[in-house]
């Protein structure tokens, strides 16, 4: 056996059954070793970084390692925003990349990029392998190390001719590991959740601000749990806005500058924060500094480099989070606040649901599509969304059930609502996927409509077009001069584009006729196109 069967064999005890890749020279001797294997299924993405992102959306919804593959030079570099997307999302995934001869490094030869080396400030390990010998080992410490304590990407860099070597004896998959110095935590401090407890219990005005690191988990239900029983209004990161569905009492919306008013009330209001699985980034809490001075802010996750980072905490909380939500239960914390703080939060949340919108003649107004959508769409549907202005019209509006939303939140990668869908559609391919985009995001991965149709995947596909890079667009008109650059002059007709692929599609351009085009869209058996036409001038205030 050579170090390329080696390493899809290891793949194969890990229980991988999907890779998403790019075939180039320095990685055919695997690809030629996954040919002659059964059981892992390969996607052909069009570039790389779609590898990536592909890999994130499988990932995040089978729970399991996402798994991509690219050749060295330019298809490692290409990678590389895929796996910087993944890092600041905490994504477990694996990439290995094809290498020049080792014996050739440093000799700047042909396609040959010291791929480790870029990647270091966003990977959570990487390793350049050197011995065929040591590629079970790798890889059994590439999975562990991607999937325990705050998960992230593995890099895993494989020369041409580390590929091709013989083993020297049979093969044997590490059974166990033990890496030196990397111990995560699991169980919670008995003494700080007593802490909790009674933090709890002493509040007035207690507010949760869950973030996605409870899906990452695999918390969801521990989390619900808990905040019913202890009666807990909860606010949201952006990545975590289906932990509970948006009718829920206890749901005061996303936090955040482009976020639910309500949720940004609660937060500013509240005695007792508790944070759990998120950062509090500056898009969810702009000003931390002097959070700590109103408030008692108790912060849980299990990356004790980020408690205390951006916010002053008075009760850090290290450890896994579905561990740590269910020793609570025991403590039996109950929020001792008055009905009126959970009945003034609701009130405002409701009036916030049922608001009008600003209507434009002629064009689609993205709040009332957002909201006629997330109602249409089935329970547990998976809703892949952009970065832009469809990235904050969607967090603001979108009516969520028990589904997902996924999108990029930490890095803000445009292009990535497409492969991602792409990655969901084949880990889950019995739920209702619909990617959101806008006109530019659309154009930074349309190549992707190749991996739809040939994997004949049922993916829906709802475009808002504008014309403009919508969300820089209204940055320039509000605080600059005016905008400048931002025009999409030159797109293509997006219809034809799609007809190419074999793709229906469609056009809405007003409200009254959304209500038919999305039961259009959602009865057809395979991948369609719905393009609204939006006001160049709406914005996520609207």
């Amino acid at each position: 056996m050579n170090g390329a069967q080696a390493l899809i064999e290891s793949l194969k005890r890990e229980n991988v059954t999907n890779l998403f890749g790019y075939a180039g020279a320095t990685i055919c001797s695997i690809v030629d070793a996954l040919r002659q294997t059964d059981g892992i299924d390969y996607t052909l993405v069009r570039t790389e970084q779609n590898a990536g992102h592909m890999a994130s959306g499988y990932s995040r919804m089978s729970g399991k390692v996402g798994v991509c593959m690219v050749t060295s030079g330019p298809g490692a570099t290409n990678l590389i925003t895929g796996i910087a997307t993944a890092y600041l999302d905490s994504i477990p995934m694996v990439a290995i990349t094809g290498q020049v001869p080792s014996y050739l490094l440093g000799r700047d030869i042909f396609q040959e990029v010291d791929i480790t080396g870029a990647v270091a400030p966003f990977i959570k390990h990487s390793y350049l392998v050197k011995d065929a010998n040591d590629i079970p080992r790798i890889i059994k410490e590439a999975f562990h190390l991607a999937s325990t304590g705050r998960p992230g990407p593995i890099l895993i860099d494989v020369p041409t001719d580390i590929q091709e070597q013989e083993l020297d004896g049979d093969y044997v998959y590490p059974e166990k590991i033990n890496l030196r110095g990397y111990k995560p935590s699991d169980k919670g401090n008995d003494l700080q959740l007593h802490r909790v407890a009674n933090a709890i219990a002493s509040a007035k005005r207690p507010v949760m601000f869950a973030g996605g690191g409870v899906f990452l988990a695999d918390a969801r239900q521990e989390l619900v749990d808990f905040v019913t029983e202890a009666k807990l209004p909860v606010v949201t990161s952006m990545m975590a806005q289906t932990l509970l569905p948006t009718g829920h009492p206890l749901n005061m919306g996303m936090l955040g500058a482009h976020g639910n008013p309500c949720a940004n009330y609660a937060v500013h209001n509240a005695d007792l924060l508790i944070m759990i699985g998120g950062r509090a980034a500056d898009r969810a809490i702009p000003n931390p500094d002097t959070m700590h001075e109103r408030m008692t802010i108790v912060h849980i996750d299990i990356d004790p480099a980020e408690i205390g980072k951006n916010v002053r905490v008075a009760i850090p909380v290290v450890g896994n989070l579905k561990t740590i939500l269910t020793q609570f239960p025991a403590l039996a914390p109950v929020a001792d606040c008055a009905d009126d703080w959970r009945a003034e939060l609701l009130e405002r949340r409701t009036k916030e649901l049922c608001r009008d919108y600003v209507v434009r003649k002629g064009y689609v107004s993205p709040p009332a599509a957002m909201r006629l959508l997330g109602r249409k769409l089935d329970d547990n549907a998976v809703t892949c969304v952009d970065v832009g202005q469809n990235q904050l019209w969607a967090s603001k509006h979108f009516p969520h059930k028990h589904g997902r939303f996924l999108t990029s939140g930490g890095l803000g990668t445009m292009g990535y609502a497409l492969p991602c869908a792409v990655g969901v559609k084949i880990a889950v391919p019995e739920r209702q996927v619909i990617a959101i985009c806008g006109d530019g995001s659309f154009q930074m991965s349309m190549n992707e409509l190749s991996a739809l149709v040939a994997g004949n995947l049922d993916v829906k596909i709802f475009m808002l077009q504008n014309n403009v890079l919508g969300l820089v667009n209204q940055i320039q008109n509000k605080a600059y001069s005016g905008a400048f650059g931002v025009n999409l002059d030159g797109s293509p007709d997006f219809q034809a584009i799609a007809a190419a692929y074999g793709i229906p599609s469609a056009v809405v351009t007003n409200d009254a006729d959304l209500d038919a085009a999305f039961d259009t869209m959602l009865s057809h058996k395979g991948p369609y196109l719905l393009i609204a036409n939006v006001h160049p001038d709406a914005t996520t205030t609207d």
